[in-house]
């Protein structure tokens, strides 16, 4: 299992917070959002899953990764 945090850029309020979640538990991971630093905590099962996937399934609910 890795856990890594990532800078994610454009998130502003509680519905930021549970799409990125919901994106990223979507994609096979788990995921816990700090709103106040901009950033989102990731645990998941590199042989099951990769870093790029995560990052895209973030992306595509339309925030930037740092």
């Amino acid at each position: 299992m890795q856990n890594i945090t990532l800078k994610v850029v454009g998130m502003t309020c509680s519905h930021c917070v549970l799409s990125v979640e919901g994106a990223v538990k979507k994609a096979g991971a788990s995921a816990k959002v700090d709103l106040s630093r901009n950033s989102v905590s990731v645990a998941f099962d590199e042989s099951k899953l990769s870093l790029e996937t995560i990052k895209e399934a973030i992306e595509d609910q339309g925030y930037d990764i740092k």
